[in-house]
């Protein structure tokens, strides 16, 4: 997979950046960096749910594949971003970051009608 990713509209909260690097943690299998081109100070942290959630079984709708150019399951890298707290860290079941690891094209799609919670704390989301 490419560390450049580009969003096909900009993740909530941080228009009009679409570009960003993928950069993973040291020392923590599965944990991300996501810093904005060409504002590395703008960064979100994400966990690729393959690792961290494998219970996760989020639906894409034929719809956020097409966009993404994804025509088997196998190609997409699915992230969730994390929150840290105070007391504990939660992450965003809710609305996934969604890769195709062939390209970067990437969205972060809002999971309609499904029932994962926006903010899942962490050690119970594993």
């Amino acid at each position: 997979m490419t560390p450049a990713l580009t969003f096909v509209t900009p993740p909530p909260g941080l228009a009009p950046i679409t570009d960003f690097t993928l950069n993973t943690v040291d020392g923590a299998d599965g944990l991300y960096s996501l810093q904005a081109v060409p504002n590395p100070s703008t960064r979100l942290f994400v966990l690729d749910a393959s690792v961290y959630l494998p219970d996760y079984t989020p639906y894409i709708s034929a719809e956020q594949s097409s966009a993404l150019s994804l025509t088997v399951a196998a190609d997409a890298l699915v992230l969730v971003v994390v929150n840290p707290g105070e007391g504990n860290t939660t992450v965003n079941l809710m609305a996934p970051i969604v890769v195709n690891a062939s390209t970067g094209v990437c969205a972060q799609v809002i999971l309609e009608g499904q029932d994962w919670p926006l903010r899942a704390e962490l050690s119970t989301a594993a």
